[in-house]
């Protein structure tokens, strides 16, 4: 193979100590410039690259591929500065080896030179998932020129792209190939996009925005197989989703390219492990960038790389400095939008966070507190003050005294003495805004209050402000104090669903369907949460009233639902669970009772019992065993009785006309039929029906949420009973001649419930709060009414009946039933390689 031809060298007398660079890339010649920067003369230097180009800034691809920047433009170290210097440039030559002995390293085309100090800088090699068909053609990464030489081309004849990896550089491929012309579907493993640098909400908003723009982003989403026979076709995911590419690119992450050290016999971590001062176990051999590990962190952002670089130097002359590791933000501009991350966002004990949500603006802002010092930045949308946030991050500043105003910005929070709300509320003008969704002032709030609106809702029934989004209250509250005084108590008269927001549970139904919300983190930013996540109270009634109002759309967020509900099993107080499996109306056969009677001697389960809803119950069954029992159960034909959920569990019967001499009509045959009409249902609470074959309601019908009473003539219906801790008899509804009409009245009344009732609301203190004759009017008096109800019910019911015990028994979330693993190093086992998300 011929030489690569070198950059020229000027004749120039030479210093004899020679440094070679392996990697011409942003971390090398960023060293080599600061070594120049102290003693200029000091080393010959040789730098070897593996890419045919001069220095370029990799974090402008992006730009180049959008169309936006060409190369030259994004060029650092043109060929006259290598020139200019004294430094001979390899190009197009990559190191395949070093020999530490002789300190020589010679690259691809045998070309060998020697060293007194060598510095490696290889970066960090992109991370290939190994999928089936990871390998045909049309798959590639996003780490050089030469990956956006390939996607030009794609793009240059359209069609399809996939980019699997939701971080930065896979946002930049899609960003950059949807204004290119392709249509760009992005797939990313985990929940949140950019997860190492945003949290749920700020994730969310991106996710929006980047929707708006065009692209498909699919988060959790696995990808299974590349599918195709000379080329890239499609992508599959776990799944089984197809969607059709002509091109792919995986940005999954990258790890530090160690490759070249750990066959010279460096000492190799996670990358290549070196001291302050960037020396490597070998004295000569130096290394720096993305494939080092000091003091066990690797990094992937170019700040640390910096002062790495700058110790580097420092210690080649020998004024050692040393590195002492970074603390990281990270402040980017993804496809055109802002973002800004540092330290330590994941909460935890005594962690308090400071929210701002402006949905108008698309603005979320996240500081997290600890010991009143920040420990944690998420900026979304306004960037303006991340150095300023950052800066009082590293140096651990107290901001006690600004807290009430730190959320606002440096400008505001060093304001002076307006550290109270209260005050800085009294310092606007007149015609300041106070309510942006309806456009109103200070002063028309002020002149409310003073004519005679006295109470929130006054103020909200006149002038408007804090009637829409509700973002504006606090403000409206605190102008109503100060107006007030002693005369207002801050009544408020709608309950707060909890501490996160201040809307109330009926609010917040309300606005999921105004304005057609479709995830947790959307509602959270629109309805402007105090909280990033929200909290254990809030999660479980969004994800609920989410998949209520939205059936077939909305996917359920497991992350949301109790432990009884993800797990979908009882939990007991010794940490096993108990199994009830579904008996249509109370009835079992043979089959039934013997798959019930091997599971308990199969799994030595220390307890069965007969339950007041006519199941049977199995006690005692290990987290890591319930799939094998769920599918040896159904293999019997019996599926989740949903005895642990927020759903229907049971519907009780007697044995009705069929055995009983006081029977009137088949309740058991009628019970049957609605429980198969409404299992699996979800519900504001638990919800127990029950048919009783006669008026000597041996089924308990009178204290059930829904009752029947079968009757000479018909069937008596019975909403809002209860027979818990405080015992409530049912209210008579009304009377129906058929069993069909007994079905339709118990849909729709159970729909009613569904999407009016709170959440954790049984029907029993919700009938008492609306009252019976609202249900009434509802279901009795309105019969289109009445059967909208019933086809919204039967409608929502076509994605609720999957049985979650046999989806979980084929091996779905698999996970969630694994023993707590030990961990440990195996016997001799070497370090894996890190990998990191590229940010």
């Amino acid at each position: 193979m011929a030489t690569p031809e070198a950059a020229p060298v000027p004749s120039a007398v030479r210093s004899d100590r020679r440094l070679v660079v392996i990697g011409n890339g942003m971390a090398g010649c960023r060293a080599v410039e600061e070594l120049l920067a102290r003693e200029p003369g000091r080393y010959r230097v040789t730098i070897f690259g593996a890419e045919p180009h001069v220095n370029y800034n990799r974090i402008m691809l992006s730009p180049v591929l959008a169309g936006e920047k060409t190369f030259d433009e994004i060029v650092i170290n043109d060929a006259a500065w290598y020139a200019d210097h004294d430094i001979e440039l390899i190009a197009g030559d990559p190191v395949d080896h070093i020999d530490r002995a002789a300190r020589t390293v010679t690259a691809r085309s045998g070309r060998t030179v020697g060293y007194d100090k060598l510095l490696i800088a290889t970066g960090s090699d992109p991370v290939i998932i190994p999928v089936p068909g990871h390998d045909l053609p049309g798959v590639i990464t996003f780490r050089d020129m030469k990956d956006v030489d390939h996607m030009l081309v794609a793009a240059g004849r359209g069609g399809d792209a996939v980019v699997i990896g939701g971080g930065l550089l896979g946002l930049e491929a899609a960003h950059g190939l949807t204004l290119r012309g392709m249509k760009v579907t992005v797939i990313h493993l985990a929940a949140t996009l950019m997860e190492r640098q945003l949290d749920e909400a700020a994730g969310w908003l991106l996710k929006s925005a980047l929707e708006a723009r065009g692209q498909t982003v699919l988060t959790g989403a696995n990808t299974a197989e590349i599918v195709g026979t000379d080329r890239v076709e499609a992508v599959r995911l776990a799944d089984g989703t197809v969607i059709p590419a002509s091109l792919v690119v995986m940005a999954v992450g990258i790890r530090p390219a160690v490759a070249l050290a750990r066959a010279a016999g460096l000492a190799v971590g996670r990358g290549i492990q070196v001291d302050d001062h960037m020396v490597t176990s070998d004295a000569d051999v130096l290394a720096v960038g993305e494939c080092v590990e000091h003091d066990g962190m690797v990094y992937g952002l170019v700040a640390p790389l910096w002062d790495m670089c700058r110790a580097l130097a420092d210690g080649l002359v020998e004024r050692h400095t040393g590195y002492r590791g970074s603390v990281t933000s990270t402040k980017l501009k993804v496809a055109g939008l802002d973002v800004f991350s540092a330290g330590d966002f994941s909460g935890g004990e005594g962690a308090e966070d400071i929210v701002l949500r402006d949905a108008a603006r698309g603005i979320y802002k996240r500081l997290v507190v600890r010991d009143d010092r920040i420990v944690g930045a998420v900026l979304y949308g306004d960037t303006a003050d991340g150095g300023w946030y950052f800066d009082l991050l590293k140096k651990r500043e107290d901001i006690a005294d600004i807290r009430e105003m730190l959320i606002f910005g440096q400008a505001y929070a060093s304001g002076g003495g307006q550290t109270d709300p209260k005050a800085a509320v009294a310092a606007l003008s007149d015609d300041a805004e106070i309510c942006g969704c309806n456009g109103v002032t200070k002063g028309k709030v002020v002149c409310s209050i003073v004519d005679g609106a006295t109470s929130l809702d006054a103020v909200r029934s006149t002038c408007k402000a804090s009637a829409s989004c509700g973002s504006c209250t606090g403000l409206v509250e605190q102008l109503l104090s100060l107006t007030l005084g002693a005369d207002y108590g801050g009544e408020r008269t709608v309950k707060t669903m909890c501490t996160c927001t201040s809307f109330g549970h009926d609010d917040v139904r309300r606005e999921i369907v105004a304005q057609d919300m479709r995830s947790i983190p959307e509602v959270m930013q629109k309805l402007h949460w105090s909280t990033p996540d929200g909290c254990s109270s809030c999660r479980p009634a969004l994800n609920y009233y989410l998949l209520c109002a939205l059936p077939g759309v909305y996917v359920d967020d497991q992350q949301s639902r109790f432990v009884n509900e993800r797990m979908h099993a009882n939990i007991q107080k010794d940490g096993t669970y108990s199994v009830v499996p579904r008996m249509w109306g109370g009835l079992t056969n043979p089959r039934e009772l013997r798959a019930i009677a091997d599971v308990v001697d199969k799994f030595n389960a220390p307890m069965v019992k007969v339950t007041g809803g006519q199941r049977l119950d199995i006690f005692g069954i290990k987290k890591e065993d319930l799939p094998a029992v769920w599918a040896d159960l159904n293999a019997a034909g019996m599926v989740s009785g949903h005895a642990y959920g927020k759903s229907l569990r049971t519907v009780k019967t007697c044995v009705g006309s069929d055995w009983c001499r006081f029977g009137t009509q088949d309740s058991t045959g009628l019970g049957v039929q609605i429980e198969q009409m409404t299992w699996g249902s979800w519900m504001p609470h638990k919800f127990k029906i029950a048919v009783s074959g006669c008026p000597r309601n041996c089924a308990e019908a009178t204290i059930k949420d829904f009752g029947v009473v079968c009757v000479d003539s018909g069937y008596e219906l019975h909403v809002g009973g209860n027979g818990g801790i405080k015992v409530r008899a049912t209210d008579f509804l009304c009377k129906v001649a058929t069993e069909q009409e007994a079905k339709d009245y118990c849909a729709a009344f159970t729909q009613l419930y569904r999407e009016e009732a709170r959440y954790l609301e049984r029907t029993a203190p919700w009938v008492e709060r609306i009252g019976l004759d609202y249900i009434k009017s509802r279901i009795v008096d309105d019969p289109a009414g009445r059967q909208a109800l019933t086809e919204r019910f039967l409608f929502s019911q076509q994605f609720m009946q999957d049985d979650p015990w046999a989806a979980r028994a084929a091996g779905a979330d698999r996970e969630q039933h694994a023993p707590l693993a030990a961990f440990g190093p195996a016997p001799g086992a070497a370090p894996g390689p890190a990998m990191m998300e590229n940010a």
